[in-house]
């Protein structure tokens, strides 16, 4: 099943907070309004409409973004990264998410942004302190993440907040697919045309329900929350009038224009 958060296609982006964003299940060509948020469960509406006729918003408002660092092998040696003994955990701020579809825009203050394609997990119920064999029964389903990095300000600072969380940082999208084995999908990342990323998360060092289980020690985790799982190798630069595509095998196609920041 394929949950998506949209509103009316004709309603200008300018003025996103006055349209209604409705939750749906999209299904082939139509989308099925649902009468509330899934989280408890799915009840339909009498309503559909065409998928053409709508614009899909980022298919979760995240109350946090957890993200891990080195996750898979090759991207660590790619890094210069010893393999860690377990997952690096750092934030990206909720006011950097945007939907597929929506400008990644370059702020003046990086010389260097990367894109990171990434898979990434929906959590369906509030949970702490999940063993990792019951780690599947507290997830909603998995989206597409892009972990946009302003590369030389992580470099410079030390850490990971300002360099991930400018506005526009954390495409999401295009909706969750509930029907998914995380631990064996296809994960590419085209860049014009060009394919710079593609692995398997089978080679990932730590697969999302050992994640759900290292974070959830940590902290409370809440519906609606997401974990970007982390980047493969091939993580490169991008320039305006880029377009960014990130695919992960049985959800879909997350695309993204860039251009810079107008200020």
């Amino acid at each position: 099943m394929r949950l998506a958060r949209f509103q009316p296609r004709d309603f200008p982006r300018e003025s996103p907070e006055f349209s209604p964003v409705v939750w749906g299940v999209v299904d082939g060509d139509w989308v099925r309004e649902l009468k509330a948020p899934p989280f408890d469960g799915v009840e339909f509406g009498n309503s559909r409409h065409p998928l053409a006729d709508v614009r899909l918003c980022s298919p979760v408002k995240p109350g946090k973004v957890v993200a891990i660092g080195l996750t898979y092998r090759e991207h660590i040696r790619e890094m210069g990264h010893d393999m860690p003994e377990e997952p690096m955990i750092f934030f990206k701020a909720v006011t950097s998410v945007i939907a597929a579809g929506e400008y990644i825009e370059l702020p003046a203050e990086s010389a260097r942004v990367d894109y990171e394609g990434e898979l990434a997990v929906v959590i369906g119920k509030r949970c702490r302190r999940v063993p990792r064999e019951d780690a599947k029964n507290v997830i909603l389903g998995y989206t597409i993440l892009n972990d946009v990095t302003a590369r030389d300000l992580q470099r410079k600072d030390g850490q990971f907040a300002r360099a991930k969380s400018f506005d526009t940082f954390c495409p999401l999208g295009p909706w969750i697919e509930t029907e998914l084995d995380p631990t064996s999908v296809r994960i590419t990342t085209v860049v014009n045309s060009e394919l710079r990323q593609d692995a398997g998360t089978a080679s990932m060092l730590f697969d999302p329900f050992h994640l759900i289980a290292h974070i959830s020690s940590a902290m409370t985790l809440e519906p609606g929350d997401v974990i970007a799982t982390g980047t493969p190798s091939g993580v490169g630069p991008l320039k305006e009038g880029d377009e960014v595509s990130v695919a992960v095998e049985g959800i879909g196609v997350l695309t993204n224009p860039v251009r810079r920041e107008v200020i």
